[in-house]
């Protein structure tokens, strides 16, 4: 009879077990992970996003002068896929934590060693990377969730800002991108496989030397006659080179390369150059 009480027991303990299994809801500062292509690899962030909710936020919520986790919840991390810069400091690729110090008129950025600081207790100074001051901006509009994006992003440049309740703030990122480039079109431009398109379009948009950057588009249509995409990139370098009459002739044949290749889209790409030519 004991053994039978004894089932009986562990049966009704597995049963309230079940029946008290937490229910999902949604956290009230949801998680994001934003991962941007910057340079020749990308930066990841995570961090949660908590909300106004009718609350003073800096200052108040958030404390003046004091270190904050730049979101809720967890730490906010940031990882570098390659080396970057930020306040004349370069960093190493890796993962950082990422943390601020908010003021009136000004917050002060760390990037720090540390990824589980979660609460100002647990930050050590020592563990600091880098630190940049930067201007708090007063935005004409209320933002309810705090948001961290990353805006002006170009090929080896970008700004991380963020935004929350009436503030934002800019953190300047800067890459090294043209000398890593640069050794690439060294190294595999003198190998059997060479891709003078992709070398000669990056001279023609960063200011390199055209007169090479020609010479290597003529020995891409050479290896491609069909490749109107080529064409169209020697019409530009000629252009801007001056040498219109050239620039209009090549962008003729590349019309009629890309019409035979059905892209109506270069077709007008260099309709608009010859236009802007004459």
């Amino acid at each position: 009879m004991n053994k039978v009480f004894l089932l009986l027991a562990i049966a009704g303990s597995i049963c309230l077990t079940s029946s008290a299994q937490t229910i999902k809801t949604p956290p009230p500062s949801t998680p994001q992970y934003v991962k941007q292509d910057f340079g020749l690899s990308n930066i990841e962030l995570s961090y949660s996003r908590p909300g106004v909710k009718g609350r003073k936020i800096f200052g108040d919520l958030v404390p003046y002068g004091k270190v904050w986790r730049t979101g809720a919840n967890a730490a906010t991390t940031i990882t570098f896929g390659d080396a970057v810069t930020i306040g004349g400091t370069k960093i190493p690729a890796g993962k950082y934590g990422l943390l601020s110090i908010p003021e009136a008129g000004s917050w002060t950025i760390i990037i720090s060693r540390q990824l589980d600081v979660n609460q100002p207790g647990l930050y050590k100074m020592d563990q600091d990377v880098a630190r940049i001051k930067v201007d708090a901006r007063e935005l004409p509009f209320t933002v309810e969730t705090f948001t961290i994006i990353f805006a002006n992003v170009n090929s080896g440049s970008c700004d991380m800002q963020m935004l929350w309740d009436n503030i934002m703030v800019t953190v300047p990122i800067t890459t090294e991108v043209d000398s890593k480039v640069m050794a690439q079109i060294d190294n595999i431009i003198n190998k059997d496989s060479k891709p003078y398109f992709n070398a000669a379009l990056y001279y023609l948009d960063n200011g390199k030397d055209l007169n090479k950057a020609l010479e290597w588009f003529d020995k891409a249509i050479a290896q491609d006659p069909t490749a109107f995409y080529a064409v169209y990139q020697k019409a530009r370098c000629q252009a801007k080179m001056g040498k219109k009459q050239d620039a209009i002739a090549t962008a003729k044949k590349s019309i009629e390369l890309s019409r035979t290749a059905g892209n109506t889209d270069y077709v007008a790409l260099n309709e608009k150059l010859i236009a802007s030519l004459q």
